[in-house]
């Protein structure tokens, strides 16, 4: 079965960087875009960033820009986003999800991690 498993969330203070990875199984990781997708408190989820298949084509939403990258590395199934220059809004629940295409937003995701939680705070 399909299988996203999200990993380096954790506390850190304004400014600071964390890297996110998602290790996916149970399909074949290099056929597909890949999404991060962040809930923050109280809040609905928010489209974050999105990789092409090949890794070819990046997107993030205006917020992040300039501070986060998204990468992906086919041999190691995996999925990261780096994300430097962390700010108290960024603060939420970072989802892995798979897409069955690009610029879809996360009603067109048909599968999900459970979740790492990211916490900016001094």
């Amino acid at each position: 079965e399909v299988q996203l498993v999200e990993s380096g969330g954790g506390l850190v203070q304004p400014g600071g960087s964390l890297r996110l990875s998602c290790a996916a199984s149970g399909f074949t990781f290099s056929s597909y875009a890949m999404n991060w997708v962040r809930q923050a408190p109280g809040k609905g989820l928010e489209w974050v960033s999105a990789i092409s298949s090949g890794g070819g084509t990046t997107s993030y939403v205006d917020s992040v820009k300039g501070r986060f990258t998204i990468s992906r590395d086919n041999a190691k199934n995996t999925l990261y986003l780096q994300m430097n220059s962390l700010k108290p809004e960024d603060t939420a629940v970072f989802y892995c999800a798979k897409g069955r295409s690009m610029w879809l937003p996360p009603s067109g995701m048909d599968y999900w991690g459970k979740g790492t939680l990211v916490t900016v705070s001094s």
